[in-house]
């Protein structure tokens, strides 16, 4: 069985219509909400064996406050391929890691994060997490997989099951959808 755990970055700034996607720092809530879901990721005490993200700016400044406020500061392998990619990238880059780590966090974007855990678990009613990530996975969610597979190289659609998925507005109210942001 090998863990896979999907942190979408938090919410971004959309003020400055100058910027390019990539370059969207996050917003006032966005900061907050990545340094809450640090302090729960550190809380629910997984030990990621690797770390691969976007080195897109909104998610660098995720991981940059999730981790200092989980006060560890853990090594992240930066990969372009994650920004914006989908789910059959993300499966081809968890296929090809090195080492065959026990388990894996994965630091991006959606829609390509919500439908690699839309195409990892069945859609066959037993799973009441994948019927919340399917109204939504909002920014700075977390969400644990557990997949039914032995290498990485062997991963494949319905092979796994979420066992844990928390958003910013279960641990503060105040982070929740809003009108203004």
């Amino acid at each position: 069985m090998k863990t896979l755990g999907i942190f979408r970055h938090a919410k971004s700034d959309w003020n400055d219509a100058r910027l390019r996607d990539f370059d969207r720092p996050l917003n006032k809530r966005g900061r907050k909400g990545a340094a809450i879901m640090g302090e729960h990721i550190r809380n629910d005490g997984r030990a990621w064996k690797r770390i691969l993200a976007s080195p897109a700016v909104r998610v660098t400044q995720t991981i940059e406050l999730a981790s200092e406020a989980a006060g560890m500061a853990p090594p992240v392998s930066w990969d372009r391929r994650i920004y914006l990619a989908n789910s059959a990238t993300l499966m081809d880059l968890l296929r090809e890691q090195e080492g065959d780590p026990a388990s894996i966090m994965l630091i991006g974007h959606n829609p390509g994060l919500e439908d690699l855990i839309f195409d990892l678990v069945p859609d066959d009613g037993t799973s009441p997490l994948r019927d919340v990530v399917e109204e939504k996975f909002p920014t700075a969610a977390y969400a644990v997989l557990e997949l039914d597979i032995d290498s990485w190289d062997d991963i494949d659609e319905n092979c796994g099951r979420i066992t844990h998925l928390v958003r910013p507005r279960d641990l503060d109210p105040a982070l929740g959808p809003s009108l203004t942001d």
